[in-house]
């Protein structure tokens, strides 16, 4: 073929589906038989690989962690912007605000938040640069967000901070304050928001390494790639790291109507516990 795509057969992209949903939990629709295509065929050129069963088959039989991981990075989309749905970054720092009034909670001056498919990292930038923006004495706190996903290659960008200024479009003046011009049409965002951030790889499907408990988590426009039972375990694991104060926020498109019993709506895609999961200890 002339763009070097390989042709896919209905087997091998069942293999696909399969291999993907038990890598990643990923439950991939007939929609994505393209991108599959496009995105596994420079893979299975470059390992000169003739056809997807063969590139399955090597999946199965010597490939590395390495191999296995860029598989599922490359069928992982990763669409995020600064800011999106900002009704979630409102209500976070009117959270936060409140959370700084507890006693208790000003006196360990403790705030954890776990952004769960980071993607690039706009979306934990955001969360730091709203509540640092609103609240400066916030940077003499134990102030620590959290920031996984499953694709590595996101990962280690995000963690550079870097972005180009043109990902700024449409940021108010307030709102853009904070990143660093670099030249060449970069920003990037400054050291002291940075090192509130901790990102890390974490597979969903996988042992979750953190304790929590959390003041907030934002698991957005993860959920619409996984089967309501994924869902179910995923959010129900969710519920035991959230503080009984806590909220969950999910992505505009996505609901826990008939997928989980354990929180309640109180906002537009903003959930909190119905019972107390978690106490707070340190993390």
């Amino acid at each position: 073929m002339d763009n070097g795509e390989i042709s896919l057969s209905d087997r091998e992209f069942e293999a696909v589906r399969n291999k993907v949903y038990k890598l990643a939990g990923i439950s991939m629709s007939d929609a994505k038989r393209t991108l599959v295509v496009s995105r596994l065929s420079k893979i299975v050129r470059r390992l000169n690989l003739q056809t997807f069963s063969d590139y399955i088959d090597f999946l199965d039989r010597n490939a590395s962690a390495d191999d296995i991981q860029e598989f599922i990075n490359a069928l992982t989309t990763n669409l995020t912007r600064f800011y999106r749905e900002d009704h979630h970054f409102d209500h976070l720092v009117d959270h936060v605000g409140n959370l700084m009034k507890d006693p208790k909670i000003a006196a360990s001056k403790r705030l954890r938040i776990w952004s769960a498919g980071c993607s690039t990292g706009q979306e934990p930038y955001t969360i730091a640069m709203a509540l640092l923006s609103a609240f400066p004495q916030l940077k003499s706190w134990d102030m620590r967000i959290l920031a996984t996903d499953i694709d590595t290659d996101v990962v280690r960008r995000a963690q550079t901070g870097v972005y180009k200024e043109n990902d700024l479009a449409g940021l108010s003046a307030e709102r853009s304050k904070f990143f660093e011009p670099l030249g060449n049409g970069d920003v990037q965002i400054p050291e002291f928001i940075r090192k509130t951030i901790a990102f890390k790889p974490l597979n969903l499907m996988h042992e979750w390494p953190m304790k929590g408990p959390f003041d907030a988590i934002f698991c957005r426009n993860v959920a619409i790639y996984f089967n309501k039972p994924t869902q179910e375990r995923m959010f129900t694991r969710m519920g035991e790291l959230l503080a009984p104060h806590g909220f969950l926020y999910i992505g505009h498109s996505e609901n826990l109507n008939s997928v989980s019993e354990k929180f309640k709506l109180v906002g537009k895609t903003i959930y909190k516990p119905k019972s107390e999961p978690a106490s707070r200890s340190a993390a």
